[in-house]
């Protein structure tokens, strides 16, 4: 038997008490929402939360799951060699909870967002639809599979 291949990941929509989005400016998809792989050992929301304060130095509490995404497509990775594997996402809105906006290792800028500008932060087209589906949640949670190399292209779209 082999084992799996998909890479669980998660992101936080933190909103602070304004309704502000916490924005980080990542080194290789530019604007995004904080987050990342679940480490093992790790739920799912101690890693949204562990890779929000990584990202942003901003401490935060998960307040629902919205959407859960896969992006089934095959690519290499940013280093042109290493086969990157399919990946399952989870998306949560958050509570702002304490700390200042600090950019990490892994994020050059970070930024307080009203929602109405949002979009004109936020360029790779994955991460414009995640956000369009964050800014429009109506408390149903949404199921995605797309492919993000070649050309983004969304292969499921549905509520669950």
């Amino acid at each position: 038997m082999a084992w799996p291949t998909h890479i669980v990941a998660a992101a936080g929509y933190v909103e602070d008490k304004n309704g502000n989005l916490l924005l980080v400016k990542t080194h290789h998809r530019g604007w995004d929402t904080p987050g990342g792989q679940i480490e093992n050992g790790e739920s799912v929301e101690e890693g949204v939360l562990r890779e929000i304060l990584e990202e942003s130095g901003i401490t935060a509490t998960v307040r629902c799951l919205i959407g859960i995404h896969s992006n089934v497509g095959e690519h290499l990775w940013y280093d042109g060699k290493t086969h990157v594997p399919t990946k399952v996402m989870l998306d949560f809105i958050c509570d702002y909870v304490d700390g200042e906006p600090t950019p990490s290792d892994e994020t050059s800028e970070v930024l307080w967002v009203p929602k109405a500008e949002v979009m004109q932060y936020v360029t790779a087209p994955a991460m414009r639809f995640r956000f369009e589906k964050m800014l429009n949640f109506d408390g149903t949670i949404s199921y995605c599979s797309y492919i993000t190399k070649p050309e983004f292209h969304v292969r499921t779209d549905r509520n669950v």
